[in-house]
């Protein structure tokens, strides 16, 4: 199934943070928090300012962001879980 967002909403899929501390210990699954980064998978058009032009979106599809612990709202598509956040709830792109 293929969904486009709308407006200034993105789909993010989650990137699993590494589960060993840097001393080597073992992070149980209980103990994990979700993770706070991502990549992009989809973005809307974009949204709209005062005057109802359209606003272009800054983020584009296989942009790796970083966002807030409890933004965007979780679905599951095709057995993938996803989230969908407003641009304006990312924190920011990372780059390398």
């Amino acid at each position: 199934m293929k969904f486009k967002p709308l407006l200034d909403r993105v789909v993010i899929q989650r990137i699993e943070e590494e589960n060993r501390t840097a001393g080597g210990i073992i992070i149980p699954d209980t103990a994990k928090e979700k993770p706070s980064q991502g990549v992009v998978l989809a973005v809307g058009p974009g949204g709209r300012d005062e005057e109802g032009k359209t606003v272009t979106m800054t983020l584009k599809e296989g942009d790796r962001v970083l966002f807030g612990k409890w933004s965007g709202t979780e679905i599951k598509i095709d057995g993938q879980e996803l989230l969908i956040m407003r641009e304006s709830d990312v924190l920011g792109i990372l780059e390398n």
